[in-house]
């Protein structure tokens, strides 16, 4: 790794989409980073977005992010096509990337991201907001302690209704949509969770949009010994979002969310997240609740990356890159699968 970056980590932002504001407004109490500059491609629109957000600089180009002195790292949410080509952008002026899921659209480009960044000494994180979450540690820790046994197979899904179809850029292939990378990307990084490795194949099946991208998507996943998972998206249901860890010894249920509060306005209307475990086989074992510290996802997310380059900590850095380069083949073979209508063998 490169020379340990400042404490508080010094972000900047590329670009101004939505997601941004909400990313810039869930970090600005943390003491372990500092939003300090946002870029757009357009300099009035930078200018206007950094005072709505009280970011201090603005850039009116990428390229003058990038070349920042006073940033450290920074924040991608660009839509899904232009994660490699700023990634790596980012990585080759030096600055570590906290990136927005899904990483990329093809699993070359993943491990292109990543050797780029280790060609020059810093270090990419693919950001699922979930996977930062207290609750997450809670449910890594039941696993890990054998509460459920030996996991057998899991169940996740992910949908919502998709508003304005003619101009959102899920719907638009060339910038990377459909409800698989979107949604489905959050199921599958469960399962990779879980699993801790990459399925040997997939088969899936996806109902089509005009435009081309896969408005909703099933799949199974077959992995060694056995084991299997059932993943499922959409754009066109009501939101739902829940996933099942079936253990020879008991059953995990969770929504897993990103965000987790009590409803009040106080945590941005964040919602409880159910984690429950059942430590039995049979139906009359109750369930037990498990709780868990509250909060966003993106402060979680953000802190971690912060505290993990101060460790100067490569091996957790490594392990998140398997994790998130298994999950971009994987997102490769299903979307392959279900264009072909036949099963996809992973590599």
């Amino acid at each position: 790794m490169s020379t340990s970056p400042t404490y508080p980590l010094r972000i900047g932002v590329l670009g101004c989409a939505n997601i941004a504001r909400q990313f810039i407004r869930d970090v600005e109490p943390s003491k372990a980073v500092r939003v300090v500059a946002v870029a757009s491609r357009n300099a009035q629109t930078a200018q206007t977005f950094a005072a709505e957000q009280g970011v201090a600089r603005f850039h009116g180009s990428y390229e003058a992010l990038l070349s920042d002195a006073e940033v450290d790292a920074i924040y991608l949410p660009l839509p899904n096509s232009l994660h490699a080509e700023w990634a790596m952008a980012a990585a080759r002026s030096g600055k570590h990337v906290l990136c927005e899921k899904p990483l990329a659209l093809s699993v070359a480009d993943a491990r292109a991201m990543f050797a780029e960044a280790k060609n020059h000494g810093v270090m990419l994180l693919e950001g699922y907001p979930w996977w930062f979450q207290p609750q997450t540690q809670a449910l890594q820790a039941l696993l890990q302690g054998g509460a459920i046994g030996c996991v057998r197979g899991v169940q996740a899904s992910f949908g919502f209704s998709l508003g304005n179809q003619q101009t959102n850029i899920r719907m638009k292939p060339e910038l990377g949509g459909g409800a698989l990378l979107d949604a489905g990307s959050y199921p599958l990084s469960l399962i990779r969770l879980v699993m801790g490795e990459a399925p040997e194949r997939v088969m899936a099946q996806a109902n089509w949009s005009e435009s081309g991208v896969d408005i909703s998507l099933t799949a199974t996943l077959s992995f060694a010994n056995g084991r299997s998972a059932q993943l499922s998206c959409a754009m066109d249901t009501a939101y739902h979002r829940r996933a099942t860890i079936m253990g020879s010894q008991g059953t995990i249920e969770t929504e897993y969310l990103n965000h987790t509060g009590n409803g009040s306005s106080k945590q941005h209307g964040y919602l409880p997240s159910e984690l429950r475990v059942r430590r039995g086989t049979g139906n009359t074992v109750p369930f037990e609740s498990v709780a868990a510290a509250t909060g966003s996802g993106f402060r979680f997310c953000a802190e971690a990356f912060a505290h993990a380059l101060a460790r100067q900590d490569d091996a957790a850095f490594d392990r998140a890159a398997q994790a998130s380069q298994d999950i971009a083949a994987t997102l490769e073979a299903i979307l392959k699968s279900a264009r072909k209508g036949r099963a996809v063998s992973l590599a």
